[in-house]
């Protein structure tokens, strides 16, 4: 594009322009007439872009919304007026809890039929509002540059976030002649001197410290600097909730995960820290354990939260230090500090004793044909140490949670793939994403019943454009997650959770990949390693069903043992 000369281009060019010039060579969308000008424009850079044509929009904004987590940059998404930005609304929202950078574009009514409920029109400021960080209609195409430009700007400067840009029909359309932005640049804050100053100072005084580590924006160099941070200083480091591969779980200093369902004695560990430095992370209920393991809102503990954006310092917790900054900002600040204590030995046996195998398959009066815990420790075998895992929600995700061990950032990049927004769905689409996006790496999506057929009909994506997932299936014909809360709430009272389910290896097959159906651990052996020859050699996705036995709700409980302690309380 000469900018000195500019020749005039329509609207939809100069959309499809803009994502060029912020550099993205992949999205992710749902085809519509109502942004057919974006797509001609973007026919004229189909050797340089790739439009990953998804099968519904909910998956495809979870694939944008993914891709930014998997490679940090911002994750394209485009999808059609009304039914379409309602079904992608779900991505959204993850991208707002989550703190990833995505970019959706809708089409739009014409301005000659807005305000008059037209076919498929929408307010999207209204919409999205509440769950972005910017909302916006571009009407003059002549403005396009501009509104592209500071979407990728405030998407990916401070905390990262979704942005949303309504594209209406008659722009799309229409000539102007203006000249391409530059190229967006992410800003972040930096921590002060004396901010650094006072961190040391309370580290230096602690006896009791730790570390948690999550959120947006970690790389290769921040996650080698609080490692080497945390080896010089004897510091114990947790990984947020679904942040686990912020450090290799495999190191000394490792201490688990500060998430739901967190190991007691690490929950106890950081309730009577005197000293706790959080990198990051938002600090919000997942993470926190309901707020239970901060006082709100003055902790016990001395807090020092760094976090990129200013307005979530102090929404929760009032900090004893707080540090606008953005993850890998602060990591290159910070100080070299020496310690005389430590007492990493007995956090690392904590960790140890938690990851072995759970209690529950002691108390079982009947051994479980398939030991959840043993399907873990043959991928852990078997598989690739950077495999990237990928999960929606339900119970079945903690089988990754607590005991895959994630490799950190630092070696293998990202790879673990999940929502703190706790959206079902999530697993299937980030599995084929990834697949598409890191084909030289294996891609595990472990998945619930319920969750898998919300968006497993995004197999046929991963086909299309050579992804090769494996789909490890829990079927345990039910939504676990909420018969566990109903059996502790209205013990045997069962209603709305129980599934009716189709045969999911079957299934898997009909995309044109593998299916296997397993009952026991020899089984599921077996199958796993013919999975991993199958996607390398034919570069199509499997489907694993576990034919998971009911009582197997929890790693620590079975579902009658939830069901008896509420009834013993009188429930």
């Amino acid at each position: 594009m000469n900018n000195a000369n500019p020749t005039p281009r329509s609207g939809g060019h100069l959309v499809a322009d803009a994502l060029i010039t912020h550099g993205v060579d992949t999205a992710f969308g749902v085809p519509g007439e109502s942004y057919l000008g974006v797509l001609d424009g973007l026919y004229s850079h189909r050797n340089d872009f790739r439009f990953v044509i998804c099968r519904q929009e909910g998956g495809a904004a979870f694939m944008a919304e993914s891709y930014a987590k998997l490679t940090g940059k911002p994750g394209v998404c485009l999808v059609t007026r009304g039914p379409g930005a309602t079904n992608a609304a779900i991505g959204v929202h993850t991208a707002h809890q989550d703190s990833s950078p995505m970019i959706l574009l809708v089409g739009q009514v014409g301005n000659d039929f807005v305000e008059r409920e037209a076919f498929q029109e929408l307010d999207y400021r209204r919409m999205f509002g509440p769950m972005a960080k910017w909302v916006a209609q571009i009407d003059d195409a002549a403005r396009v540059p501009e509104y592209m430009a500071h979407a990728f700007q405030v998407a990916t400067s401070g905390r990262p976030g979704p942005v949303i840009l309504a594209l209406p029909e008659d722009m799309l359309s229409a000539m102007a002649n203006v000249a391409e932005a530059k190229p967006y640049r992410a800003v972040q804050s930096h921590p002060g001197a004396a901010d650094m100053v006072r961190v040391a100072e309370l580290l230096a005084s602690a006896e009791r410290p730790f570390v948690i580590a999550g959120g947006f924006g970690w790389t290769r160099d921040a996650a080698r600097q609080l490692r080497e941070f945390a080896e010089a200083n004897h510091l114990p480091v947790g990984c947020a909730f679904r942040f686990q591969d912020c450090m290799d779980n495999g190191h000394p200093n490792y201490a688990g995960d500060v998430g739901i369902g967190i190991n007691p004695k690490l929950f106890a560990r950081v309730k009577n820290a005197d000293v706790v430095l959080c990198i990051g992370a938002r600090l919000g209920e997942m993470t926190t354990s309901g707020y239970t393991l901060f006082d709100v809102p003055l902790p016990k503990q001395k807090l020092i939260h760094v976090h990129g954006d200013p307005t979530e310092l102090g929404r929760v917790y009032q900090a004893e230090v707080m540090i606008a900054s953005g993850v890998a900002e602060f990591c290159a600040m910070l100080p070299s500090m020496k310690r005389t204590s430590s007492d990493l030995t007995s956090v690392k046996a904590d960790l140890s004793a938690w990851q072995s195998e759970p209690p529950l398959y002691a108390k079982r009066t009947e051994p479980a044909k398939l030991n959840l815990w043993q399907v873990v420790q043959t991928l852990k075998r078997l598989a690739p140490s950077d495999a990237i895992i990928t999960n929606g929600a339900g119970n079945f995700a903690t089988w990754a949670h607590r005991f895959w061990p994630y490799a950190g950032i630092e070696t293998a990049d990202k790879s673990q793939l999940a929502p703190t927004s706790g959206a079902m769905g999530y697993g299937v689409p980030a599995a084929v994403m990834a697949s598409i996006v890191a084909p030289e790496r294996t891609v595990i999506n472990f998945a619930g019943d319920g969750d898998f057929l919300m968006t497993s009909q995004e197999l046929a994506t991963a086909v299309q454009y050579g992804g090769a997932p494996i789909c490890i299936v829990f079927n345990n014909g039910m939504y676990g997650t909420i018969r566990m809360h109903q059996e502790r709430e209205h013990p045997s009272r069962v209603y709305g959770t129980q599934l009716m389910n189709p045969e999911f290896a079957k299934y898997g097959e009909s995309f044109g990949g593998k299916g296997f159906t397993v009952t026991t651990n020899a089984e599921f052996d077996v199958a796993f390693a013919a999975a991993l020859t199958h996607t390398r050699t034919a570069k199509k996705p499997v489907v694993i069903e576990l034919k998971v036995d009911p009582q197997d709700l929890t790693p620590g409980a079975t579902l009658d043992a939830i069901s008896a302690a509420a009834k013993q309380s009188g429930k």
